[in-house]
């Protein structure tokens, strides 16, 4: 469980503790240096990182070719990059990380939100953050790049005790058993049609 006194002194001030920790349960990692490679629908198998240096190297290989997030709240980590080189260690920062990934997570949040049209019946509040989540995981909602797409400022977000319901599935969007999808590093080889594109924004929506 992540510190609450890290999620109350870092987190986006958008969105409750009580909503981040759920967050983080659902889409998120305990680990500041957990790093996700994905190429396209499968995991890659990379190396667990065991310092911040190991956890930037593996970044930096894998930017350009693969979908990469990053540490407690799996931050899109080629989002608004345009070279490896302007990467930052804030991404594997603790406090960093979750300050720039609620914040992100809450104009997600509230673009799902609108969409659904502000409702306030309880049994479809849940939904809309299910989907939410979804939405940070893929990086779209209903065709939108949720990342670079303008989101509403003045949406008013479900208090927790209303998103809360048992048998919710903690990795809404991903496959059951995601080790049948996931393939050796050395196997994932990068598309030749973008040689000429240093970080592979399709998976998290592109930059703002």
């Amino acid at each position: 469980m992540i510190d609450a006194v890290l999620i109350q002194q870092c987190a986006d001030r958008a969105l409750t503790p009580e909503i981040v920790e759920m967050f983080i349960e659902r889409a998120g990692s305990q680990d500041p240096l957990a790093i996700t490679v994905r190429s396209g629908n499968r995991i890659v198998l990379v190396p667990k990182p065991t310092t911040p240096d190991e956890a930037l190297s593996l970044i930096r290989d894998n930017l350009g070719r693969n979908t990469v997030r990053v540490g407690i709240t799996q931050y899109p980590a080629g989002l608004g990059i345009i070279e490896a080189g302007q990467l930052k260690p804030d991404l594997i920062d603790a406090c960093e990380n979750i300050r720039m990934g609620t914040a992100l997570f809450a104009k997600v949040y509230r673009i799902v939100t609108t969409w659904y049209g502000s409702p306030t019946a309880k049994d479809v509040l849940p939904q809309v953050f299910d989907d939410a989540i979804i939405a940070w995981q893929t990086g779209y909602f209903e065709g939108t790049a949720v990342f670079r797409a303008d989101g509403p400022d003045d949406v008013k977000l479900a208090q927790p005790e209303l998103l809360r319901r048992d048998g919710a599935d903690t990795q809404a969007g991903l496959p059951e058993n995601e080790a049948e999808f996931a393939v050796p590093a050395e196997d994932v080889t990068s598309d030749a049609n973008k040689a000429g594109i240093r970080i592979d924004l399709t998976g998290i929506g592109g930059s703002p």
